[in-house]
C-alpha cells in the first residue's frame, strides 16, 4: 500500500503529518499501490482491476464500489495505469475521481481467470482513507491560495480571540487534526449522523451536517454547551486547550462530552474540517447580535422605569462570538457566491428543525443576498442587524421606539493571519463601511428578502446623556458618571433611571444589582453590591434612561464593562513530545473563581 510517512504517497498527498499506519491520499490526485502476482504480469493476456468498497452495501451505480481497471480500453470511474512492472510486481498508479466519497475504503485486486474472477480476501491493512483536496483545482475545496491553504489545512495549532473589540484577548488551542485517532472519530461523527455514504463527499452536506452533530442539542452530537457556571459533572469550558481529548473521548464512549461554550464549538469544528481536508478558519465576531424571532433586528424591550424586560426581551448582543469558515464552491448558488462559507455549531436557533447553522456564502451576507441557503438571513444579523430599544406602554403594552443603534453589533470580525500569530481583521469580508453607499445598497438589497428596519421617525432629544466607559479591578468600588450635555439653550428638566446588570458574554443578563434615581452626576457602585452576582466572563452593563419633562422622551444608552483582572502561578508537568520539529506548549488555569487564564510558548523539539 505504500503508506508509510517517509513513501511516495503519503508525502505527495500531504498526509504524511497524519499519526495513522493506514493509507491516506486525496481525491482527484494519482497515488501508487504494488500489486504482487504469481509470476510476471503479461499485459496482452492477464486482466486485473483494483478494487474499492466503502459502506455496507457497495453498488457501481451509487459510487460505493469502483473497480479501477488498468487496461486503456477499458473504462474506469477513476483512472488507472500500470506506471511499472518488474518481476512479479506491478506498481499501479490509481486517481480517484475529484468528486468520489470521502471516507474509509475497502481495497480488493480481482483477477479475471479462465474459471472466472477471483478476488483477494479482505485484509483490513489495505483499507485506504480518502480525504477532500484542497490542492486538486477539480475538487469542490480547491483553495489556490498557498499561504491559506497551508494555515487552513495543515497547521495544527491556532490562535482563538475573545473578549471586547477594543479589548481582544487571545485563547491559544491545538486542533490536532493529525493526532492518533482523531480521522477515525471524525468519520464516526458522520456515522453517528446516520449520514448517507453517498452525501459524503459533498462538502456543502458534509459542513452542514457536522454544525448539527458538533452540538448535542438534538442528535447526542459530540458536545454540550453550559453558559451556567457550574461544571461539576464535566470539565469547564475554560478549561480545554484542545480538540484531540474531546474526540477521542466521544469516538471512544458514543457519548456528548461536557461542556462547550462558542470557542469551543468553533474550535473542535475546525479540528473537523481541517482533518478531512475542507479548509476551515476560526472567526470571532465582536458584538455578535442572537436574533431570537428573525425580524433582522435586535429588539431591546425596557419598561417604563428603564429596566430591560427580561421576560419580553429575547434577542442579545453577545460580547464577542466564534463560528467558522470553511472554503469550497456553491454550484448550487449563482457565480461568484464560493469561496468562504459561514457555519456554526453552536445551538442558537433551529435550522430545518435541527440546531445548527449554514454553510452560508459570506459573499451573499456582504450583499445582502439573504435569499440563499443556509441561514445567511440569521448570519447577516448577527453582524448587521439594528439595535432597537422600545419603550413598553404599561397600560395597552404597544411598543414605541426610543433609540436606534445601526453601528453596535458587528464591529469587527478577525480570524487568525495565515502563517503568523496575529489577527486579521475580515469585517470588510461581511460587511461594507458603515455609512457607505455600498452599504445602504446592501440594506435595501436585504429589505427585500424580510430585513424590515425601524423606520420610525424618532423625536429629536436636545438633552444628551453618556456613561464614559471605564474599567475596574475585580472588587474594587468606583465610581459612575453622568455627563449630560444640553444642546436646546434652555433649561431643561428631567428624571433618569439607571439601572446596573451583571451580564454574561452572551449578553444575557444574570442579574441586577443596582436601581437608582441618581440625585448627582456620580453614582457610587459598591463593590458588595455586585460581587456576589459575579459570573464567569462577566460584564456589568449600565444603561441609564431618561425623560426631559420639557419635551418627552429620550435616549437609552450602554454600557459600561468590568473587565476581570487576572494572577499567576508556577507548575511542573513532564511529557513526551510525538515528534521533532517546532511547535507550541499551551497551558491553562481554570477554577471557578478564576476562568480564562492562558499561555503559550514557542519551542523546538529536537531529534
Amino acid at each position: 500500500m505504500l503508506r508509510n510517512p517517509d513513501e511516495v504517497n503519503k508525502r505527495q498527498h500531504t498526509t504524511h503529518l497524519y499519526a495513522n499506519d493506514h493509507l491516506i491520499v486525496r481525491r482527484g490526485q494519482e497515488f501508487q499501490l504494488k500489486v504482487t502476482f504469481d509470476r510476471p504480469y503479461k499485459p496482452s493476456d492477464d486482466q486485473f482491476a483494483v478494487e474499492f468498497v466503502i459502506g455496507g452495501s457497495p453498488q457501481f451505480s451509487k459510487g460505493t464500489y469502483i473497480p479501477v481497471s488498468v487496461a486503456s480500453d477499458r473504462q474506469s470511474p477513476w483512472a488507472g495505469r500500470v506506471l511499472d512492472s518488474a518481476d512479479n510486481v506491478v506498481t499501479v498508479g490509481i486517481t480517484p475521481a475529484p468528486d468520489c466519497i470521502v471516507g474509509k475504503w475497502r481495497t480488493y485486486v480481482a483477477v479475471v481467470t479462465p474459471y472466472g474472477i477471483r478476488r483477494t480476501r479482505q485484509d483490513e491493512s489495505r483499507d485506504v482513507y480518502i480525504l477532500f483536496n484542497p490542492w486538486a483545482a477539480a475538487d469542490s475545496v480547491f483553495l489556490d491560495d498557498s499561504n491559506e491553504r497551508e494555515e487552513c489545512v495543515l497547521n495544527e495549532v491556532g490562535v482563538i480571540y475573545h473578549g471586547a473589540f477594543d479589548d481582544v484577548s487571545e485563547r491559544p488551542w491545538n486542533f490536532g487534526q493529525f493526532d492518533y485517532g482523531v480521522l477515525d472519530a471524525c468519520l464516526f461523527i458522520m456515522d453517528k449522523a446516520a449520514m448517507p455514504i453517498t452525501n459524503r463527499g459533498d462538502p456543502i452536506k458534509v459542513a452542514r451536517k457536522a454544525s448539527a452533530m458538533l452540538n448535542s442539542r438534538d442528535d447526542d452530537g459530540v458536545l454540550v454547551g453550559s453558559w451556567s457556571g457550574d461544571y461539576t459533572y464535566g470539565v469547564a469550558p475554560t478549561s480545554w486547550t484542545g480538540s484531540t481529548e474531546i474526540l477521542l473521548n466521544y469516538s471512544s464512549s458514543k457519548m456528548p462530552v461536557c461542556y462547550a461554550q462558542c470557542w469551543v464549538y468553533a474550535a473542535v469544528f475546525n479540528t473537523f474540517l481541517r482533518c478531512l481536508g475542507i479548509p476551515g478558519r476560526v472567526v470571532t465576531n465582536f458584538f455578535s447580535s442572537h436574533d431570537n424571532d428573525g425580524n433582522l433586528k435586535t429588539d431591546i424591550i425596557l419598561d417604563e422605569n428603564g429596566r430591560i424586560d427580561k421576560q419580553r426581551t429575547k434577542d442579545s448582543i453577545w460580547n464577542y462570538h466564534c463560528w467558522n469558515e470553511c472554503y469550497m464552491s456553491r454550484p448550487d448558488l449563482p457565480q461568484g457566491f464560493g469561496g468562504w462559507q459561514a457555519v456554526d455549531a453552536t445551538p442558537q436557533e433551529t435550522s430545518d428543525g435541527m440546531y445548527r447553522c449554514g454553510p452560508a456564502s459570506v459573499q451573499a451576507i456582504k450583499h445582502g443576498q439573504i435569499c440563499f441557503p443556509f441561514d445567511a438571513p440569521f448570519v447577516f444579523a448577527e453582524v448587521n442587524s439594528d439595535v432597537v430599544f422600545y419603550s413598553r406602554n404599561p397600560r395597552d403594552g404597544t411598543l414605541e421606539p426610543v433609540k436606534v443603534n445601526s453601528s453596535h453589533v458587528g464591529r469587527m470580525v478577525v480570524t487568525k493571519a495565515p502563517g503568523q500569530d496575529t489577527r486579521r481583521d475580515i469585517t470588510d469580508q461581511y460587511k461594507f463601511p458603515e455609512g457607505s453607499p455600498e452599504e445602504r445598497t446592501v440594506l435595501e438589497k436585504a429589505e427585500e428578502y424580510g430585513c424590515q428596519r425601524e423606520k420610525a421617525i424618532l423625536t429629536e432629544a436636545d438633552v444628551e446623556l453618556d456613561m464614559p466607559l471605564i474599567e475596574v479591578r475585580v472588587g474594587d468600588d468606583f465610581e459612575l458618571k453622568l455627563e449630560f450635555n444640553n444642546k436646546s439653550g434652555q433649561a431643561r428638566t428631567g428624571d433618569v433611571y439607571v439601572s446596573g446588570n451583571v451580564v454574561y458574554y452572551t449578553g444575557v443578563n444574570s442579574s441586577e444589582f443596582l436601581f437608582k434615581t441618581p440625585k448627582k452626576k456620580v453614582i457610587q457602585v459598591r463593590s458588595q453590591d455586585y460581587m456576589r452576582k459575579l459570573v464567569e466572563q462577566a460584564n456589568l452593563h449600565f444603561i441609564a434612561t431618561g425623560k426631559v419633562k420639557e419635551t418627552g422622551p429620550g435616549p437609552t444608552l450602554i454600557p459600561s464593562l468590568l473587565i476581570l483582572a487576572g494572577s499567576s502561578l508556577t507548575w511542573t508537568e513532564s511529557f513526551n513530545p510525538r515528534r521533532e520539529g517546532p511547535t507550541k506548549l499551551m497551558a491553562s488555569l481554570d477554577c471557578a473563581a478564576l476562568r480564562q487564564v492562558y499561555g503559550q510558548a514557542q519551542l523546538t523539539v529536537m531529534p
